[in-house]
């Protein structure tokens, strides 16, 4: 998306300052994804392809970490001093 006079431009790096680095959101991501991003010679997931997992994730949408369920998910992020947000 090219930036206009309507809508707001972001770095990542102003993304992450954005309301301070303790805001945080819980996202639904499939296990593919995380499968798709795990380095080679890494075999030991227990996950299918099709399974919702929730990823804890900073403002500029980089993922601090992957959950099974989505309370836990909120609980860890509670657990670990930043303020889960949500986001629509």
């Amino acid at each position: 998306m090219t930036p206009n006079s309507h809508t707001p431009f972001f770095s990542t790096e102003a993304f992450a300052a954005l309301g301070a680095p303790d805001l945080v959101y819980v996202r639904p991501i499939k296990a593919a994804e995380i499968l798709a991003d795990a380095p080679e010679g890494v075999e030991d997931f227990d996950l299918a392809p099709d399974q919702t997992l929730y990823a804890v994730c900073r403002a500029d949408g980089a993922r601090l970490a992957v959950l099974t369920d989505r309370d836990a998910a909120v609980a860890a992020a509670l657990a670990h001093e930043l303020a889960p947000v949500s986001v629509h």
